[in-house]
């Protein structure tokens, strides 16, 4: 008999916030506080640098709760003016949040960086 793994109280968290995102509207910018919420999971890598994270960490959990908010261009091209902001308020961590996706090994479909043009 094999055993499940429960939900942990935090991946509940990210399926209410994935919720919240999914209700919002795209041109409500108000709701790029449900990315940072669900980034800042990621706080003590994006501050110090370290631990890297890891699929099945809260970080990577995250990541990609936000990954599956990525499904057609309109929202990528939401999500990533959300990662650009964050990134414009974080500028001195910009490439520890960079680096999120490609350590959880979230495809979003546009690269997290401050030179990103999300129009395209």
């Amino acid at each position: 008999m094999t055993r499940t793994r429960p939900f942990s109280p935090v991946i509940y968290l990210f399926l209410l916030l994935l919720s919240a995102i999914c209700s919002a509207t795209v041109e409500n910018a108000g709701e790029c506080a449900a990315v940072g919420t669900l980034v800042s999971s990621c706080t003590e890598f994006v501050n110090y640098g370290y631990p890297d994270p890891i699929p099945g960490s809260s970080c990577c959990d995250a990541m990609t709760v936000i990954g599956t908010y990525s499904d057609s261009s309109e929202k990528r091209k939401w999500l990533c003016n959300c990662f650009m902001d964050l990134i414009n308020v974080n500028n001195s961590n910009a490439t520890a949040i960079s680096t999120l996706s490609g350590f959880c090994g979230v495809v979003l479909g546009f690269t997290i960086d401050p030179n990103t043009d999300c129009n395209l």
